[in-house]
């Protein structure tokens, strides 16, 4: 019974503990049935949303990329707990994209630089992944070679081991060890060879393959999230053959957050078949493109408005204001305020708002207040 047992133990122990732990790990397979369905009805919805925004004019096209790349950056940033400047992003991003939206003069290091990684991954997705062009995105990710009080080595592999977890201090629960750090060279080099080469493998899948492969390397001291979100993110980019975004996978990433931990720790710890990575990665993406409706519906709306008053005379104080009410105008929209922002007489403010009460565009808000204030009709 003993030997039996020791036996026993023996293989018990020698089992690996993580996917990387088996021979030929990165040799993934997964069940085509099982994901088929789910990757065909992704397929579907990228092609509707595709044809939904080319019917849009160029301005409204910008403005809801603007829209999904600041989304996309502000909720990668907080998976990781921290929360940006939402005025600060969208003003980076539309400077780097060449928008006049009347930004910011001053703007963190930091947000520059997790925008010019974002960007360099969505807008240049047909250039090959390098070495080079990680350790630059880690350097533009931690321009102080900080992350929070820490020092940490930037724009390079770590040399230290590395492990992930969670709990109090003292009561520190461990999700995962990365590979040694003696081996996350190597590692990358297959890694980075895999992305670049021209396989069969559909650019959907293989945007959740990378994801996957990346985090679990884990080869920088920190950023390893938000980097395995841009690869994915450049990989998508590529499955729609087009650098402009229209969908956030971080946004629904943070929704399904537990979901997305769970899911990463048991295949982690699993074998080669990564069929359950692949239906959680698939249907959160199906999720993203659904809720792009929602997300993109200001934007939508004032297309739709416009598209309805393309023949009707709107100077352009007018338009001015009208595009501020659909975009979360803040406050009440009074005659002086118009005037304000305008700057015009308030007897000419008046005639401007009566002018598009006329025309159906504006009401009386029946709310009232001290002074009286106008609001858009609803179509």
């Amino acid at each position: 019974m003993r030997k039996i047992f020791c036996i026993f133990a023996a293989k018990f122990f020698d089992m690996p503990k993580y996917i990387y732990q088996r021979e030929n790990w990165t040799s993934f397979t997964w069940d085509y049935c099982k994901i088929a369905v789910i990757l065909g009805e992704v397929r579907n919805l990228q092609g509707k949303l595709s044809g939904t925004m080319n019917a849009l004019g160029f301005s409204f096209k910008s403005e809801a990329m603007l829209e999904t790349l600041t989304l996309d950056i502000m909720k990668s940033s907080e998976i990781e707990g921290e929360r940006l400047n939402r005025k600060q992003v969208r003003s980076s991003i539309a400077k780097r994209l060449g928008l006049a939206i009347g930004g910011l003069n001053s703007i963190d290091r930091n947000i520059e630089g997790i925008v010019d990684m974002l960007l360099d991954a969505t807008q240049n997705y047909t250039q090959d992944l390098s070495e080079d062009r990680l350790w630059g995105w880690h350097s533009a990710l931690f321009p102080s070679g900080r992350s929070g009080m820490y020092k940490i080595e930037v724009g390079k592999y770590r040399t230290g081991e590395m492990q992930v977890v969670s709990g109090a201090m003292g009561q520190e629960k461990v999700h995962y060890e990365a590979i040694e750090a003696r081996n996350v060279r190597k590692e990358m080099e297959e890694f980075i060879n895999w992305v670049n080469e021209n396989s069969q493998i559909d650019l959907v899948i293989k945007s959740a393959v990378a994801h996957l492969w990346f985090v679990t390397i884990h080869p920088f001291d920190d950023g390893n999230g938000r980097m395995a979100r841009a690869i994915s993110d450049m990989l998508l980019a590529r499955s729609d053959g087009s650098s402009q975004r229209f969908y956030s996978m971080s946004n629904q990433i943070l929704k399904e957050r537990k979901k997305y931990y769970t899911t990463l720790e048991k295949t982690q710890h699993g074998d080669s078949d990564i069929t359950l990575w692949l239906n959680w990665f698939l249907n959160c993406l199906k999720n993203a493109l659904l809720n792009t409706e929602t997300v993109l519906k200001s934007v939508f709306r004032k297309a739709e408005f416009w598209e309805k008053h393309k023949n009707t005379q709107i100077n352009e104080r007018q338009r001015l204001i009208i595009n501020k009410l659909f975009d979360n105008f803040y406050g009440k929209l009074t005659s002086s305020k118009w005037a304000k922002m305008t700057k015009i007489s308030s007897d000419t403010a008046l005639r401007d708002i009566k002018d598009l009460i006329e025309k159906g565009i504006l009401k009386q808000d029946e709310a009232g207040g001290r002074s009286t204030n106008y609001i858009l009709r609803i179509y």
